[in-house]
């Protein structure tokens, strides 16, 4: 009977050694001799740490640790407070990793870091231009290039977990690169796509509750015959009553995307002499205002509105300068205001409220 119990315990010992076997990661950290470098795994949407270890004098280093057999694991280096690596290890695999203290970094003989990293460049040139575009219709045009090309990465990399943070990818907090109605479909594919390889990965399961979501909010399966495709960035702020008003979601053939401060009196007179009129005159043709207030103090910026009763949409996330918003449209003065006609932006350029009026009269014949 002992016997008959040992061979049952080293068989539940094989099992589990079986799941869990090691990766490791070789790596060099120029700058960094003698230097603490953190280890850290991402779970969901944080990074928990998993060690600390030392480099030698030659910045060199070795660690190990343990990856279950069809769970890849997403694994991160930093030295203080910058990550220097990203690493997508699967069980057995040796990854070679040659960094540097600012996060310059390659890797070898990982196929899914390898993929990570070039991800990674990629969203990085991605945001360094998006900031350094000197005008609204370039920003535009670069966000809209971007997200095209996400979309073919995803497409294309079905079944490779380097797809899910392209997923994640945000332009500025809280304005994610996904955030189309018809994403949902995105998501859904490639979580489907991932079950097939990775059934029992977290990174999986929490994407395809991520996807069911999107499904069951937007209401994609009776809606995305008819969504359409809006080649803008999305905003999704509160209005005077505390409800979200999603800028895609807006009802209307042409939108007025309008930045104020009610601070301003010329801007509050803006509003009453020049936007109401243009307002009563086009809105029963299909015309919209989505008002973005840049005010830290909501109460008086929402006092403004019932003053002056404007009719319009006016939305207001209470950050002030701070708001993710200016950085999204990259706008640096206010009032600023752009067109949106029929889910694009438009070019054409128009000087004040006659120019405005005669653009609106084009596109609303």
């Amino acid at each position: 009977m002992k016997n008959y119990k040992l061979i049952l315990l080293a068989l539940a010992a094989l099992g589990i050694a079986s799941c869990a076997k090691q990766a490791r990661i070789n790596g060099t950290v120029d700058g960094a001799a003698d230097s603490q470098i953190v280890v850290r795994k991402l779970d969901m949407n944080q990074y928990n740490v998993l060690d600390t270890i030392k480099t030698k004098a030659d910045g060199s280093f070795s660690y190990k640790l343990d990856v279950k057999d069809g769970q890849p694991e997403f694994i991160y280096l930093f030295y203080g407070d910058t990550k220097i690596a990203s690493l997508l290890l699967e069980a057995g695999e040796t990854a070679g990793v040659t960094t540097d203290t600012l996060g310059k970094y390659q890797v070898v003989g990982s196929e899914g870091s390898a993929k990570l990293a070039e991800v990674e460049q990629r969203y990085a040139d991605f945001l360094t231009r998006i900031y350094n575009a000197p005008d609204t219709k370039e920003m535009s045009r670069i966000y809209i290039d971007y997200y095209r090309n996400c979309v073919k990465y995803v497409l294309s990399n079905p079944k490779s977990l380097t797809s899910i943070p392209v997923l994640y990818q945000e332009v500025s907090a809280g304005s994610p690169v996904f955030a189309q109605h018809t994403d949902a479909i995105i998501f859904r594919q490639v979580a489907d796509s991932l079950k097939t390889v990775y059934p029992e990965s977290r990174y999986v399961q929490a994407l395809e509750k991520e996807a069911a979501s999107r499904e069951q909010v937007l209401g994609v399966q009776t809606r995305l015959s008819a969504a359409r495709i809006n080649n803008f960035p999305d905003l999704n702020m509160a209005d005077i009553n505390g409800k979200k008003v999603r800028l895609s979601e807006v009802d209307a053939k042409v939108i007025l995307l309008h930045f104020w401060t009610s601070a301003s009196d010329d801007q509050k007179m803006l509003s009453l002499e020049y936007l109401i009129p243009l307002y009563k005159e086009f809105h029963d043709r299909g015309f919209e205002i989505y008002a973005v207030g840049i005010d830290p103090d909501k109460a008086r910026w929402a006092g403004v509105i019932k003053s002056q009763n404007l009719p319009w949409i006016n939305v207001n996330d209470g950050l002030g300068s701070s708001s993710s918003s200016l950085a999204l449209y990259n706008i640096e003065g206010l009032p600023t205001s752009l067109l949106i006609a029929d889910g694009e932006i438009d070019t054409n350029d128009f000087q004040g409220a006659d120019g405005l009026r005669k653009e609106l009269g084009k596109l609303l014949k």
